[in-house]
């Protein structure tokens, strides 16, 4: 498994979003390599894992990570926020990043452009080794639990100062964009057909910018989740990627089997990752078989037990259990950013909490916003 986490840069005076990505991935990038990058807006950056077997070794890398774009982004007077959506908008318009391929597709998407200016940022774990043909039966399997992982990782509910109404506004507002979704029910040829006839009528950039909610990838072989919001909270990240290993360990015998998988309509995936974007885990889910609504704590809990002796085998068990028992004890990312709000109505603090959180791990290194100069923060 490993993860790509997406961050937002804000500036310690106003908590908005800074376009400083291209400085701290230079300045990140003599400590880590290629594993911090651009994103698609200057305001963001990406950390790119190294593949393991290890949930130890995934946080110990992710904690470094973190550590290492943390005291890049100190350096240029900003810091970064693990968040699907900053609750504070860009002072001026958010600027795309200069390079070739995010040109075009800033160029080819444009009527789509206002539905991420939001600065969306996602958590995206790969799970593999895999070939095209397996990724793509696996995703099939994989796709009626994919709500439930994405309510317990909704860490979005604030957007331009404002509550949403959504725990996971990013969800919400990255629904819109082409090809977002469940991914259709595709073998190999049909998957190559019909990803081509995309791109050929314009309707796609490149196969790249196939955005279903589980693909194969493109560079890698694996298959891609990409459900989650961005979590401050490290130990959420890795529960996430542990269930869904344990979730593709659980189901890949019956698709090695050629068993026929569960049918569950398109339109009753729609519905439960909407419910899961409004309301993310302390509300009602949809049952993926039965499509009876049901909460999604009870949901969470049947998921844990469905994957519960691929988590034995890999010594996750404890680990998944604790960080749940976690979340329900104190809330999840959502929760915990309104809780944050509630306590002077300021979306500021629900900025300096996030970027407290987001290196909390990290050791004495980062330094949290208020030890940032708000007067050296640039223009």
């Amino acid at each position: 498994m490993g993860v790509e986490e997406e961050f937002v840069l804000v500036g310690p005076g106003s908590r908005a979003p800074v376009d400083r990505g291209p400085e701290v991935v230079e300045s990140a990038a003599h400590v880590v390599g290629g594993q911090v990058q651009s994103e698609f807006f200057n305001a963001q950056v990406e950390t790119v894992s190294q593949p393991t077997a290890s949930c130890q070794d995934l946080r110990d890398e992710l904690v470094r990570l973190r550590g290492a774009i943390a005291r890049a982004a100190r350096a240029e007077c900003c810091m970064p926020v693990a968040t699907g959506v900053p609750p504070v908008p860009p002072a001026r318009p958010a600027t795309v990043t200069d390079a070739r391929r995010y040109r075009r597709i800033a160029h080819h998407f444009a009527p789509h452009l206002p539905a991420i200016e939001d600065l969306l940022s996602g958590c995206h774990v790969h799970i593999g080794t895999l070939d095209r043909a397996l990724a793509l039966a696996l995703s099939r399997r994989i796709a009626p639990w994919l709500p439930v992982l994405q309510a317990v990782t909704a860490n979005s509910p604030f957007a331009r100062c404002r509550d949403t109404g959504f725990d996971s506004w990013r969800s919400a507002a990255y629904a819109s964009w082409p090809t977002v979704g469940p991914a259709p029910d595709l073998d190999e040829s049909r998957y190559h057909a019909h990803v081509d006839a995309l791109v050929r009528n314009g309707a796609l950039v490149d196969r790249r910018t196939v955005y279903w909610h589980a693909r194969p990838s493109e560079h890698v072989p694996t298959l891609e989740i990409r459900v989650a919001d961005a979590n401050a909270d490290v130990d959420t990240v890795v529960m996430y990627a542990a269930l869904l290993r344990a979730l593709a360990a659980t189901l890949l015998p019956d698709v090695l089997g050629q068993r026929p998988a569960p049918k569950v309509p398109f339109r009753r995936l729609v519905l439960a990752h909407e419910l899961a974007a409004r309301h993310g885990p302390s509300g009602f889910g949809i049952d993926p078989y039965t499509g009876r609504e049901r909460p999604a704590t009870e949901l969470v809990e049947r998921l844990i037990d469905r994957t519960l002796p691929a988590l034995d085998r890999t010594g996750d068990t404890d680990r998944v259990l604790g960080q749940w028992q976690h979340i329900r004890a104190r809330g999840a990312g959502a929760g915990l950013q309104r809780a944050d709000y509630r306590r002077r109505r300021r979306v500021t603090d629900v900025v300096d909490a996030l970027a407290v959180l987001t290196v909390a791990a990290c050791g004495p290194g980062p330094q949290p916003p208020e030890a940032l100069d708000p007067g050296g923060e640039r223009p």
